[in-house]
């Protein structure tokens, strides 16, 4: 979840003229960002031995 400071932050970065689809595209990363910072600190990530039989799987 995104704070209003940090909506503000974002919108404030941008140029005098911009379109909501690049706002949007904006916030989707910094969210994403974000829960991938969290996942990590809580230990919550693949080995790359993990990662690779992962996508081993997507081509059998």
């Amino acid at each position: 979840m995104i704070t209003k400071k940090k909506l503000q932050e974002q919108i404030d970065s941008f140029p005098e003229q911009f379109s909501i689809d690049e706002l949007i595209e904006r916030l989707i990363l910094i969210e994403k960002i974000g829960t991938g910072k969290k996942q990590s600190d809580k230990n919550e990530v693949l080995s790359e031995k993990d990662l690779d039989k992962e996508i081993n799987k997507w081509f059998e």
